[in-house]
């Protein structure tokens, strides 16, 4: 049996899956001061003391990280960056708490200039005088040399709480997109460390003694542990799951829409030929572009529950959320109370639903029927038109799957699937909307708990052999070894996946999930006075994101 558990801004969702079908689903409201109340109460609807010990594993989605950085709730981080020659600092995207470091590593990852350990006892002092409890440190070239971000974290690791090291985060080269990765994934870390605690708490509350782990925004997992020290892996985690639940739910094989229309938010993504497009040089949250591998999404401020105003005379839905639905006690009339007055809907208390939407009514002088109706349409205008928006988009630049790069694809998308509590209502409308064939799944209602409970575990790595020096680097761990000079393009790409296989097994995946891929393979000749002196050979191998192995897209939960 595996539980799956999405935790959303609005509800926390879960579900109880034993060969591939549902056993139970649940849903209760998210209480976000204490996640622990959440999710003892979601689980103790599906698991019992019959029933807990034939668990398996249980696996969690999140908006915790998305939220925090979009309502900019983080922590002050002091940043360490040893640039070295080139761009000036100022060209760089950095806050006020950002140090440049004497020191520079080159592109082959040697030593040039060393650093400067009285300067860096110096910036550490500054920033616990100053109250920072959190450092990110990132070299240019540390993944072909990690040595001096170790250093730094060496002179400065015991004055903090903790610190992320550039090299950890991802094996491209690309400075800026490090540095904000970096630093994201240090103003989290409080917050999703404390998360992990509750989590770990709820599992020894409720008795479960399985494996735990927790969605990426690539649309894998990983084991929540070894998650703390990597919390940046887990935004846009909530979109990733319903992308994953979509998969799972449905046998799409063509170009499609889907929408996960929430309280709060909508997510967008987008299918080619029936595969989940991906951001293969990592998402943008923010404004911050990061060098997070994950699925290609849009969240758009318009949910069930938000807030409906007039703005110089004409209808608005969204983006703020102010509590619930006003059928459930809210302070604003939201599309939710529309589609109750309008009687798409038995939930919550209709009273109060036509109480909050006939000031609307009064103002657009116009029956209280007729104003719910432009509620309803002005939200699905609202989705749709983002969408369009995000469709036109992506056809303007290639088009990246989890697979591959498809050359000149260009999307036609004519089927849309809708999952969310509220998508059985939506979906015709917006169907209509985007001349779309509109399909509900089964499980609409709880698609992000079963997309979290059947992705597979996932990771990648990168590995740079230099023959002239002898050297082989794996970037993200930080490993270095010596190798002969006759190294080959074939030798770098085994070991990747030798070393791939047994970090994956060691962070929880299945022997039978390691589709192990190689997405870049480059080699090239190092010349000195007309002479070929060695190579330089890249190489980059993942784990294909995707479901768990025995279960063929749609087939096991689509009936």
């Amino acid at each position: 049996m595996i539980l799956g558990i999405d935790v959303g801004g609005t509800h926390t969702d879960a579900v109880l899956i034993d060969h591939f079908a549902v056993l139970k689903k649940a849903k209760v409201l998210t209480d976000e001061r204490n996640l622990v109340t959440s999710l003892l109460s979601v689980t103790k609807a599906l698991v019992d003391e019959s029933t807990v010990h034939q668990l398996e594993r249980v696996v969690l989605s999140t908006t915790i990280s998305t939220n925090a950085i979009v309502q900019n709730k983080v922590d002050r981080v002091g940043m360490l960056l040893v640039s070295g020659p080139g761009l000036p600092p100022a060209l760089y995207d950095v806050r006020q708490d950002t140090c440049f470091m004497s020191g520079y590593i080159n592109h082959r990852g040697m030593e040039i200039v060393g650093i400067d350990r009285i300067e860096a006892a110096r910036m550490r002092d500054r920033f616990r005088s100053e109250g920072i409890l959190h450092v990110g440190i990132v070299g240019k070239f540390s993944t072909r040399n990690p040595r001096q971000e170790i250093e730094l974290r060496e002179i400065v690791r015991d004055k903090f709480r903790h610190v992320s090291l550039g090299h950890r985060m991802s094996g491209h080269l690309n400075f800026p997109r490090r540095i904000a990765t970096t630093y994201l994934n240090e103003a989290i870390w409080d917050l999703y460390h404390r998360f992990v605690k509750e989590v770990l708490h709820f599992v020894h509350a409720r008795g479960i003694n399985v494996p735990i782990y927790i969605l990426k925004a690539d649309g894998g997992t990983f084991d929540i542990s070894q998650s703390v020290d990597f919390p940046v892996q887990t935004i846009l985690s909530g979109p990733a799951a319903s992308i994953m639940g979509i998969l799972t739910t449905t046998g799409c094989n063509s170009d499609a829409i889907a929408l996960d229309i929430g309280g709060t938010t909508t997510d967008i993504a987008v299918f080619a030929d029936g595969v989940p497009l991906f951001e293969p040089f990592g998402v943008t949250i923010e404004g911050h572009k990061t060098l997070i591998r994950g699925l290609r999404t849009r969240s758009i401020g318009v949910g069930g529950d938000s807030v409906v105003r007039l703005r110089e005379g004409r209808l608005s839905v969204g983006p703020e959320r102010d509590g619930p639905a006003a059928a459930f006690g809210g302070p604003f009339p939201t599309p939710t109370d529309a589609m109750i007055v309008l009687g798409m809907t038995g939930i919550g208390d209709p009273d109060k639903a036509a109480a909050a939407i006939i000031p609307l009514a009064d103002a657009l002088q116009c029956p209280i029927g007729e104003a719910a109706r432009a509620i309803f349409r002005e939200t699905c205008l609202q989705i749709a038109g983002h969408v369009r928006d995000f469709v036109e988009e992506i056809n303007n630049q290639p088009v990246y799957t989890i697979h591959e790069m498809l050359d000149g694809k260009r999307l036609n998308p004519r089927r849309l699937y809708v999952v969310g509590g509220p998508a059985g209502l939506l979906a015709p409308e917006l169907g209509g909307l985007l001349d779309c064939e509109a399909h509900v799944p089964v499980h609409a209602e709880v698609a992000n708990a079963i997309g979290a409970a059947l992705a597979r575990t996932t990771a990648e790595m990168t590995l740079l052999a230099d023959t002239e020096q002898r050297t082989l680097t794996i970037c993200e761990e930080g490993l270095q070894t010596a190798i002969p000079p006759g190294f080959t393009m074939e030798e770098v790409v085994r070991i990747g996946s030798e070393k791939l296989r047994k970090k994956v097994l060691k962070m929880g995946a299945a022997e039978e999930d390691l589709e192990i891929e190689v997405v870049e393979a480059q080699e090239f000749n190092m010349v000195r006075e007309c002479y070929t002196t060695g190579k330089n050979i890249r190489v980059k191998v993942q784990i294909k994101p995707g479901c768990i192995a025995d279960l063929k897209r749609g087939d096991a939960l689509c009936r």
